[in-house]
């Protein structure tokens, strides 16, 4: 009997020294995310602290409809607007990106950087660049388990239902050239340039922003501009090649023809020649509507050469466009290859 109560006398404090390590444990860990949290706001409050963020700056916010909370963030990286000298100083490599954006952002929310585009064709690529720079911003915010999560959810969908072939192929350039942070990209490709998630994805997506169709309609819009002058130049290559094999069949059948109104000439003189003027004047018809024929070949011809110039003037000028586009993306201003 003294011996249960001894047993019993040792097993209750072993239970109760466990439950009070398990309640410091959690408090250690509150503690530790309490002091990370206060630190964040310290560092936030600093780097505020007299900013006043310049129009230009604001006006990115509010074209993205970003969450009051995504606003701090931004502004925390005091983000700039650059000519392509200063740009090519603080983002070497076009800040690394992929994709057609073009800035950067420093961490730990050390800034963030954004190329000045003045053309106007590229309406919406500073929107989506600075929307894509905070969104790496916030990745950095994220807590351990919080960022286990959302990479969970990032990469469900781009293993099992992205479906965007220019995005997959962006990814792919990730994995190759900065391969620990392609989960990171995915966060901020994601969340600017797809229009549609999932419902858990939207629902994070939504904390950063009021209306994320805002900042993905303004990367169909600059998209499209190359895409659909790409799309213009593979259809002129193709009616260019169509156009090419049919003036090539059709002068193919105009050096037979040539052969055969020589043919007929030569007949016609020599029948002329032998005195058989009846022979010669029944071939004359005959003669002449070869020759007609093959006047309105000649005709047909160059009218299809015509139209393959203006076609190669016309498609010249659109790669020339994207030429001009690509040389606004680009920090050195030199073509970038489509």
């Amino acid at each position: 009997m003294d011996a249960n109560t001894e047993k019993q006398s040792n097993a209750k404090p072993a239970r109760r020294r466990s439950h009070t390590g398990t309640v410091t444990l959690l408090l250690m860990v509150g503690l530790v995310g309490a002091a990370y949290g206060a630190r964040q706001h310290l560092y936030d409050s600093y780097r505020l602290y007299n900013y006043t963020a310049p129009a230009s700056v604001v006006q990115l916010a509010d074209q993205n409809g970003f969450q009051p909370s995504t606003r701090k963030v931004f502004f925390v990286n005091h983000p700039q607007l650059q000519e392509k000298a200063s740009f090519s100083n603080a983002c070497p490599n076009g800040g690394g990106e992929k994709t057609i954006i073009l800035g950067c952002y420093h961490s730990t929310q050390n800034g963030i950087f954004l190329l000045k585009v003045d053309d106007s064709r590229l309406n919406g690529v500073t929107q989506v660049t600075a929307a894509h720079e905070t969104l790496h911003a916030a990745y950095d915010r994220l807590s351990r388990k919080e960022r286990q999560r959302v990479d969970g959810m990032l990469l469900d969908y781009y293993n099992n239902k992205l479906q965007d072939e220019r995005i997959k192929s962006t990814i792919e350039g990730y994995k190759k050239s900065e391969p620990n942070d392609v989960v990171n990209e995915m966060h901020s490709i994601f969340g600017t340039e797809i229009a549609q998630l999932p419902k858990s994805l939207e629902a994070y997506y939504a904390q950063y922003f009021k209306d994320r169709t805002k900042v993905t309609n303004f990367a169909n819009q600059y998209q499209a501009e190359f895409s659909s002058r790409q799309a213009a130049i593979k259809q002129s290559d193709a009616d260019l090649a169509a156009l090419k094999q049919r003036i090539g069949t059709l002068e193919t059948s105009l050096d037979q023809q040539q052969r055969q109104i020589t043919a007929r000439q030569q007949d016609l003189v020599a029948k002329r020649r032998a005195g058989d003027t009846a022979a010669y004047n029944a071939g004359v018809p005959e003669y002449n509507g070869l020759i007609d024929d093959y006047n309105r070949q000649v005709r047909l011809v160059q009218s299809l050469v015509s139209q393959y110039n203006q076609l190669v003037a016309s498609r010249n000028d659109v790669a020339m466009q994207i030429s001009e586009l690509s040389n606004a993306l680009s920090t050195t201003a030199t073509q970038i290859n489509q």
